[in-house]
């Protein structure tokens, strides 16, 4: 997984996202910043989620990070782009079971709720999947079916 372009966009200048980018960066990770990452200054959060979404889907980048408050927002956001299956996710399980069960390519993130350690923990457990489970492509498809009706 070293090497893998990972977008990673945060709507404020939150001291855990710029940790989540540099994390990244000591594992390897190509880190390509968005929003207040890249600029510095608050970014609206329907924007950040939708331009990791779309880097994503277009396979600009493997995979996307997206950090807001609660994280709600910038997952909504991200949904919102065809092949983007975010998750919210506040624990390494959720992570694990994202990645594991749904496919999931964006991670979305809550910087009220994370402290470092936490962070380290959801990352590694997202990464520690490579491919879903056999047994969920049926319904991982089924998805995807869903975003042309």
């Amino acid at each position: 997984m070293n090497n893998a372009k990972i977008a990673v966009g945060s709507d404020d200048n939150y001291h855990i996202a710029n940790y989540v980018a540099n994390y990244l960066k000591s594992k390897g990770f190509d880190v390509i910043p968005l929003g207040s990452l890249k600029s510095g200054n608050p970014e609206p959060w329907p924007v950040v989620g939708y331009e990791v979404g779309k880097l994503v889907a277009s396979n600009a980048v493997n995979y996307g990070i997206i950090i807001c408050y609660t994280g709600t927002g910038v997952s909504i956001a991200a949904n919102k782009v065809r092949g983007v299956r975010a998750a919210l996710c506040v624990d390494a399980r959720t992570a694990q079971g994202a990645r594991l069960w749904n496919d999931a390519n964006v991670l979305a993130l809550s910087a009220r709720l994370l402290s470092e350690e936490l962070a380290k923990e959801i990352i590694d457990a997202w990464f520690s999947i490579q491919e879903p489970d056999p047994s969920e492509i049926h319904n991982i498809e089924q998805l995807k079916k869903f975003e042309t009706e």
